[in-house]
Order: structure tokens, then C-alpha cells, then sequence
């Protein structure tokens, strides 16, 4: 069922659980808990799936294999992720390490950029094929409850409320719900970035001679030391035709900053690193959307008495420099609410429902990966990794391929000893980062 064809009076139907969102958790816990068995109203806010939504522009496909098997056949790709870089900025220097490998180009794939219109809207798609009822245009503006039991959502359509034993909030990184509902995690503005995005037209023939791919292949560049005095980060990710290019920026100290988003956008995309990559581009899209980024730490209760929280609402984000993945964690999350929503609503206790879904979560990657890698977000974006290591790294760079005849060749230790005293770095000090790294990261 399409959204167009949703109309009359949706509240005569009857529904076993509500998702609200259709966003990659909303879709996802729609179709698991269609599958389940149970009827299904997906609501959306937006005129279809997608249409208000925003992220870097990287999927990883594995948590998809179960969901939608052969999905790589036919989702919306732009391209497939073959090379992987990171770079760290200091000045006008840059230092990357740069991975490639040919097997990511070929099924069943590690990443791709798509376009959160086409992805959504394809998630959304299977959604309504696996039986659920997609509602557009339709804002949820509350929870209805009776006691301390959730039993269904007010919206701002004419024919009102909606009711059903069992609610799953993917309402996205403000999640109302969960507010509504006293179960929302630490919201503190440190616990959050803002993720500021152009897309930038191209051509394809220019990407691929700039970026040393071919084909469908693609590159996802990761960028520290980009944001100057506000903690953060760069991304360049290439599509088909266009190149997405943005900044993650803490709010704290974005707040307290003399610059706006889009001047620190404008800074990064003028690096010389930067702008050989993208300049000339005509901006096609620009957007600007919250990310949670406090990890497991800053998660709140997961659901309560008549409702499950997933995706971006459950803070279910990882920001951990290697790794910056929200979409698989959104569907995983989503999935596992769906199927837990679908038993609940036939009989299971509130109590039952919230200790299978915590249960299942925990034995997959969605909160292993969170509680494994717990520190890394505030490690990412702690001082010395932020301002200090680039320039440390671009330091030992220059020192070792700088040629200095007729002086002799320092060598690394020396080199890099130089480096460490000149910004201020004790053995310590690097020594409590290389464990706490090892701790989350090993």
C-alpha cells in the first residue's frame, strides 16, 4: 500500500502496533513486526518516507541480508564504498591514511552512499509489502494513555487518534515520545553535534578522475582536525554525479563559537586537501540535523508500559572515529522493536516486551557495539585527539620526507620526540590515550 492510497478514516481500523516514523528504524520495525503477524499503521510526518530526512550518506548493508534478502540487487545505490580514507588537517598540511580494497566492490558489499529520499522510500516500500499501512502527512503530537499504559497516539489529522496495545517511537534524534513518556536519555548539548551537509554536482566523469575510482566504485573520506576550535569533524562522500561534503560540530562549543556551521563548512571545503576535491561544485541540497552522539552512556530506558523507543530516538548512534555508522544501528534497532512490539501486542506482559527487546539488543551489535566502544565518542572528540594529534602526525610526516642535505636523516624517534614537545605531549599523556584507545577500540 502506498501512501496515497491510505484514506478515510484510518482510526476505524484496527492495529496491533503503531510505528511512528518511517525513517530506515521505522520502516524496519514496521516490516518485522508485519512479518510477525501484526497490523501495522507506519506514520510519517513528511509527504513519503524520506522527504524530511537527513545523514552523511554511507548504509552498510549486512544488517539488511536477513531483512531483505539480495537486497544489493535492487536498493537505490549511488555507489559502493571500495575505498575508505581518514585525514587529519594541521594548517595547511594533511596527513591520510588511505584503504582500498576490490572486494567491497563486488556482492554482498560493506557500504554505499545513497540518497535518503530513494533509500527511505525503498525501505518504506517493503514495509507496505510485507502488510503494514503507511500513513503520510501525519504528525504524532502526543501519546494517549490510560494510567501508566501507552494505548495510542494523538495526531493532527481530522479523523484524530489512533490506538494500539503497543507504540514504537523512531520520531529521530528529538524524540518527543520517549520525552513524553519520561524515558529519554541524557540530553545534555554535549551528548550532541550538529551535522551540516552540502551536495555538491560534479559530474560524474570529474569524481572518478579526482577520487581514482571507476564504475560504481566510491570513496568515504573521514576527516579529523576539521573544525577548528569546536570539536567535530569533516566527511566527503562521493555519489553518482554529486559529492556530499559536510561538518559534525559539538553544540557546546558551537554555541560558544564566533563562527556559524556554514563558515566552518565554507573553511573546511577551502583546505587545500579539501578544495582539489570538491571545488567547482554547484550546490544542490544543503541541510543541517541534530546527532546523538553521547553512546551508551547516554541511552535512556529503551521503551516503558506500552511502547519501544529505536534508531536515532534510542540514541543508537556510534561516533567513534573509525567508525560512524547510524542507519544500520536505526534498522537493526527498528527490526528487533518490531517483532518484540508484534509478541507483545498478542499477550506478553509491558515487563516481558522491554526485557526481550533489551535482551536482544545486547546479544546483537546494536548495544555490543555500544557498550564495547562506550568511551570512544568523548575520546574522538577530546582535546588532544581533536587539535593536538594531527599536528603531531603532520609533524613526523614532514619530518621524515623532508630532505635536508647535507644534514644527516634524524630518524623517527628523534622526529617524532620534536613533535610530541612542541605541542605539548608527555609520554603520559600519550600513553593514557594509546590505553584508553586500545580499551574501546581492541
Amino acid at each position: 500500500m502506498t501512501a496515497d492510497q491510505v484514506t478515510g478514516d484510518v482510526t476505524a481500523r484496527d492495529f496491533d502496533v503503531i510505528v511512528v516514523g518511517a525513517g530506515p528504524a521505522g520502516s524496519a520495525a514496521a516490516i518485522g513486526a508485519a512479518r510477525a503477524g501484526a497490523r501495522v499503521a507506519l506514520l510519517e510526518r513528511g509527504p513519503f518516507p524520506g522527504a524530511k530526512n537527513m545523514f552523511g550518506g554511507v548504509v552498510y548493508g549486512r544488517i539488511l541480508d536477513t531483512l531483505i534478502p539480495g537486497w544489493y540487487g535492487e536498493m537505490p545505490v549511488q555507489r559502493w564504498i571500495t575505498r575508505r580514507a581518514t585525514m587529519m588537517l594541521a594548517g595547511d598540511r594533511s596527513f591520510t591514511v588511505d584503504f582500498r580494497a576490490g572486494e567491497w566492490g563486488r556482492a554482498p558489499y560493506n557500504g554505499a552512499t545513497v540518497y535518503r529520499a530513494d533509500f527511505d522510500a525503498w525501505l518504506a516500500a517493503h514495509a507496505t509489502a510485507a502488510g503494514a499501512t503507511l500513513v503520510c502527512d501525519t504528525v504524532v503530537t502526543g501519546l494517549i494513555t490510560e494510567g501508566s499504559r501507552i494505548v495510542g497516539v494523538h495526531t493532527d489529522r481530522a479523523d484524530g487518534d489512533l490506538r494500539a496495545p503497543m507504540i514504537v517511537a523512531c520520531d529521530g534524534v528529538n524524540t518527543f515520545l520517549a520525552k513524553q513518556a519520561g524515558i529519554a536519555g541524557d540530553t545534555s548539548p554535549g551528548n550532541y553535534t550538529l551535522g551540516v551537509k552540502e551536495t555538491l554536482a560534479l559530474g560524474r566523469d570529474v569524481i572518478e578522475a579526482r577520487f581514482g575510482v571507476r564504475g560504481t566504485d566510491g570513496v568515504d573520506i573521514e576527516v579529523v582536525g576539521s573544525t577548528g576550535n569546536v570539536p567535530g569533524g569533516g566527511f566527503i562522500y562521493t555519489n553518482r554525479d554529486t559529492v556530499s561534503v559536510g561538518v559534525v560540530l559539538r553544540l557546546p562549543e558551537l554555541a560558544e563559537d564566533t563562527q556559524r556551521p556554514e563558515e566552518i563548512l565554507a573553511e573546511f571545503k577551502s583546505h587545500e586537501a579539501v578544495a582539489t576535491l570538491v571545488e567547482g561544485g554547484e550546490i544542490t541540497e544543503y541541510s543541517a540535523h541534530l546527532i546523538p552522539e553521547g553512546g551508551r552512556d547516554a541511552m535512556g530506558a529503551l521503551g516503558c508500559d506500552g511502547m519501544l523507543v529505536a534508531g536515532d530516538a534510542a540514541a543508537f548512534c556510534l561516533a567513534a572515529g573509525i567508525w560512524l555508522e547510524g542507519v544500520n544501528f536505526a534498522i537493526g534497532s527498528g527490526a528487533v522493536a518490531g517483532r518484540v512490539a508484534a509478541r507483545a501486542a498478542r499477550g506478553n506482559t509491558p515487563e516481558v516486551a522491554l526485557g526481550e527487546y533489551r535482551a536482544e539488543l545486547e546479544a546483537n551489535f546494536v548495544l555490543a557495539d555500544h557498550t564495547k566502544l562506550r568511551g570512544a565518542p568523548h575520546l574522538i572528540l577530546g582535546e588532544r585527539m581533536q587539535q593536538r594529534y594531527p599536528q603531531i602526525m603532520c609533524d613526523i610526516a614532514q619530518g621524515m620526507f623532508t630532505v635536508d642535505n647535507p644534514e644527516p636523516k634524524p630518524g623517527l624517534a628523534k622526529i617524532a620526540r620534536k613533535a610530541l614537545r612542541r605541542h605539548d605531549v608527555r609520554l603520559r599523556d600519550l600513553a593514557r590515550d594509546g590505553r584508553d584507545i586500545w580499551r574501546s577500540f581492541g
